[in-house]
């Protein structure tokens, strides 16, 4: 990992960080999971198929797009392709995405996976109220037969939950961050995939520890984020707060400043998909 990405924990922002953040939150838009509207994500086999419902993009269009998955209770797909890579992020339940013949390895919310473009694999889900978010580069995303195979070179990526490896801002040493020291109730950062240089896309999971209140600085043309564990709070003005529920997506253009803050009793992950650097800043450091 370069250097162009970095967890800073610092106090106050300044005055002039202050008035940049009035012409920023002009961008800034939320997309409740409430508000999302759904549809069959392979209409051919109907109830069958999971349903998909859109937060940012065209799911049918030629452009990146991300989405969330909900599958029916104890879902298993036939075994079958996809036209296009893509990424996926568990959100509630457990799930599985491998080779047809490949052991069970029940992903938990929070466990992030790569499915490349060509490779036959299955999809299942165990219970019956299960949620992933679903990204991808270039559309359209299609289910095709597992007749149409062909090798595109990319290997698949299952880390679960309990395998992602998360930094606070003294193990960022890459990043120049004077007086920020370490602290195991601060914010911390993951890794997924992607290169951190300016310009170039990367993912990351956000870990706000419960009763953080302050605000993620965004430097990148885009910055996508949306909520995998936890309920915080975003702030779109100050007559105007909103609970996000897991599910639940934010985001803004060019420089921007996201308000947000985690209730008491539990902290939040956020999934980040951004081309720039960001920080997260506590208003009030935790002593």
């Amino acid at each position: 990992m370069k250097t162009l990405l970095s967890l800073a924990l610092i106090s106050v922002a300044t005055t002039a960080f202050a008035s940049s953040q009035v012409a920023a939150e002009s961008t800034n838009k939320v997309v409740l999971k409430s508000e999302v509207k759904w549809d069959h994500l392979n209409p051919k086999r109907g109830d069958l198929a999971p349903k998909a419902g859109t937060l940012w993009g065209d799911r049918n269009g030629t452009g990146p797009t991300g989405f969330l998955l909900r599958p029916p209770a104890d879902f298993e797909s036939p075994p079958h392709i996809h036209n296009v890579s893509y990424r996926g992020v568990v959100i509630r339940g457990l799930f599985h995405n491998d080779d047809p013949t490949a052991a069970n390895m029940w992903m938990p919310a929070g466990s992030f996976w790569t499915q490349p473009k060509g490779e036959v694999h299955i999809t299942a889900a165990k219970d019956t109220d299960t949620l992933a978010y679903i990204e991808i580069e270039k559309g359209p995303y299609l289910v095709l037969p597992k007749e149409e195979e062909f090798d595109s070179g990319e290997r698949p990526v299952n880390v679960d939950e309990s395998n992602i490896v998360w930094l606070d801002a003294a193990d960022i040493t890459w990043v120049d961050q004077p007086g920020v020291s370490s602290s195991g109730d601060g914010p911390k950062v993951a890794f997924l995939w992607g290169n951190t240089q300016k310009g170039q896309l990367n993912g990351t999971f956000i870990k706000l520890p419960a009763g953080f209140a302050g605000k993620i600085n965004s430097h990148g043309s885009t910055f996508r984020a949306v909520i995998i564990k936890g309920q915080p709070q975003y702030q779109l003005s100050k007559a105007d707060t909103k609970t996000l529920e897991p599910g639940s997506y934010f985001s803004s253009e060019g420089e921007s400043v996201h308000q947000v803050s985690s209730a008491m009793a539990e902290e939040s992950i956020i999934y980040v998909r951004t081309d720039g650097k960001y920080e997260v800043i506590p208003t009030q450091p935790k002593k």
